[in-house]
């Protein structure tokens, strides 16, 4: 039986703002007394890292909040460390929580004697003794069937529904949702019909890896409040030339919802001199200080979907549940969305 009859949340450092935020919505929404595990997590001057739990985790229900963002490998490697050190404790069930899974553009071989890095980071977690997987939009949900433990996959368009609908309540028979390819379209028609609105595609042709020979917009969006859709946001370039080609086929406003906020590089100054209005992420991976001053970028928090799927993790309840746009509502009330668009 475990110690503590409650979830025991630990954290690395890849975003402890998040897992902090995590910790308090899960206490708030459980009643429970729930912080994170005193514990450290450092690096010897040659930058090996290191782990120490201050408390007893024999038999407990463990959770690590660690997304595997920038620096990608410091922090995969923290979480492999963290999950061994519970394991040696005598943890119960591991869970890592990893609200941006890093490799998972890596998921397939694109050409010759190239690796599948998405299958050798879910084969690292599982040794590392990780019972079970919680993350949020997979950059290709197959990756799921590359572990041999549970992997539970939320998705973020409930929570960017509430924040569409909110802003452009009414305005909402203008919004058209955009999906910036054509292997995005699942997800940018769920989140149409999320919020009953029309769905269009920016087709995009390459001339040679990297480089867009041209854009064309598949669907009317004359008038419209268009709204890309897409899990990623790395560098900017095709989201911001999507913008461009939208504005040039008529669309009267352009913003952009995207799941992780990678924005490397010339990310945020593109975003802040490109044609669309605004960008809404999420807080999955921690924002740098350009990206919280930036005009054009606003995160919406992804703290109380998490924190009530530990706790639904750990109840042995419905995950799927959270998909549901209903069932959010009372977790996001009162939620500061920003200003108004």
């Amino acid at each position: 039986m475990p110690i503590t009859p409650k979830p025991m949340l630990i954290s690395g450092n890849a975003n402890r703002p998040l897992a902090q935020e995590i910790a308090r919505y899960a206490a708030m929404n459980s009643g429970m007394d729930i912080g994170l595990l005193d514990s450290r997590v450092e690096k010897f001057n040659d930058k090996e890292i290191f782990v120490e739990v201050y408390e007893n985790v024999r038999g407990e229900d463990m959770f690590i909040i660690q997304p595997t963002s920038n620096p990608a490998n410091d922090n995969l490697m923290e979480l492999l460390i963290i999950a061994d050190a519970l394991r040696r404790s005598s943890a119960a069930r591991i869970t890592a929580v990893m609200p941006y899974f890093g490799y998972a553009r890596q998921d397939r071989r694109t050409k010759a004697r190239t690796p599948i890095s998405a299958k050798l980071v879910a084969n690292l977690i599982v040794e590392a003794g990780i019972h079970r997987v919680l993350t949020m939009d997979l950059h290709a949900t197959q990756i799921q069937g590359f572990f041999d433990i549970p992997v539970d996959n939320l998705y973020a368009s409930p929570v960017f529904a509430l924040d569409i609908m909110h802003h452009f309540g009414d305005r909402m028979d203008k919004v058209t949702i955009i999906s910036p390819d054509v292997g995005g379209v699942a997800r940018a028609r769920d989140l149409a019909q999320r919020i009953g609105s029309g769905l269009s595609i920016v087709d995009k042709r390459r001339s040679k890896p990297g480089e867009i020979a041209e854009m064309k917009v598949i669907g009317d969006v004359e008038g419209q409040i268009c709204i890309i859709v897409d899990d990623i946001c790395d560098t900017a370039g095709t989201l911001c030339k999507a913008a461009e080609v939208l504005i040039e086929h008529g669309a009267a406003e352009v913003h952009s919802y995207i799941t992780h906020g990678v924005l490397s590089g010339p990310a945020v100054e593109r975003i802040e001199n490109s044609v669309m209005k605004h960008l809404v992420i999420t807080d999955s991976i921690e924002a740098t200080q350009p990206v919280k001053e930036a005009r054009k970028i606003r995160i919406v928090p992804s703290a109380p979907l998490f924190s009530q799927a530990i706790l639904n993790t750990w109840e042995g309840t419905s995950v799927s549940s959270l998909f549901d746009v209903n069932t959010l509502k009372p977790l996001y009330k009162g939620s500061k969305w920003g200003q108004k668009i």
